[in-house]
């Protein structure tokens, strides 16, 4: 099934915010308990109840498309559409209780999102898109479609970069072009490039898949896009998690070499 209509975002929509809530029900605990993956990433009960939430939603209205989730099982194969979700981004965030962590669900078709949703929970918060019916930014039950970016002309960009894992490299990069910083968690980088709040996120650090789709799937309909770093566009693969290091702009005609 995958002519999607905007009844469809809406679903995933609400998906995200019940999950949210969810999510709300263990962060407002005095205290959150939290394991170390394989990886040495930090997962909570959050995570996986978030996880088995969506998951049983999107099976439930979307049973022939599978799902690749942050704390599910991995694809042995390639398959040319899928769920990809991470169903708690910026566990360390939320552990600090910052309140800068989301939900984002993303739909990958012929290896390009084409419908994403980031939902953040604390600030009641959430943006959302579907190729060719536009994205959107909702707050408090209040709706905006979001304009595209269409200003390529910048004299001091802003560059919104990751507040747990800023490096070596991307310091290097702002300074190289003399950019202004705004440090924000989880999706909510790629949420500031679709209202045009920041000109790019450069990534020059190991990210997954599910990091970035949902907040992808949005750029591209606000005008913007991700690409390597290299400038090559940036496609999915189910069963390659980890992506090249990426640069992702307001305004897709925007390059910070």
């Amino acid at each position: 099934m995958t002519n999607l209509n905007l009844n469809d975002l809406n679903l995933i929509l609400k998906i995200a915010e019940l999950a949210g809530q969810k999510i709300l029900e263990i962060y407002n605990k005095d205290s959150i308990q939290s394991t170390q993956k394989i990886d040495k990433s930090p997962l909570t009960e959050a995570d996986l109840l978030s996880h088995k939430f969506i998951k049983n939603a999107l099976i439930k209205n979307y049973n022939d498309i599978p799902i690749l989730s942050e704390e599910g099982d991995a694809f042995k194969s390639d398959e040319q559409i899928f769920w990809c979700i991470d169903p708690l981004d910026g566990t360390k965030e939320f552990i600090k209780k910052n309140g800068e962590f989301t939900v984002n669900i993303a739909l990958i078709k012929n290896k390009l999102p084409i419908l994403g949703v980031i939902h953040i929970p604390v600030f009641n918060e959430s943006f959302s898109a579907l190729r060719d019916y536009g994205a959107f930014h909702i707050k408090k039950g209040r709706t905006e479609k979001l304009v595209k970016q269409e200003n390529g002309k910048i004299k001091t960009p802003t560059f919104a970069v990751s507040r747990s894992h800023l490096n070596v490299e991307t310091e290097g990069f702002i300074k190289k072009h003399n950019a202004k910083i705004i440090k924000a968690g989880s999706s909510l980088k790629l949420g500031l490039l679709a209202r045009g709040k920041a000109d790019a996120y450069p990534r020059f650090g190991p990210t997954s898949i599910w990091d970035i789709a949902a907040g992808h799937a949005i750029l591209r309909e606000t005008g913007g896009d991700i690409y390597t770093k290299h400038y090559k566009p940036l496609l999915y693969n189910s069963n390659k998690i980890i992506n090249p290091e990426i640069i992702a702009v307001r305004n897709r005609h925007l390059k910070f070499e």
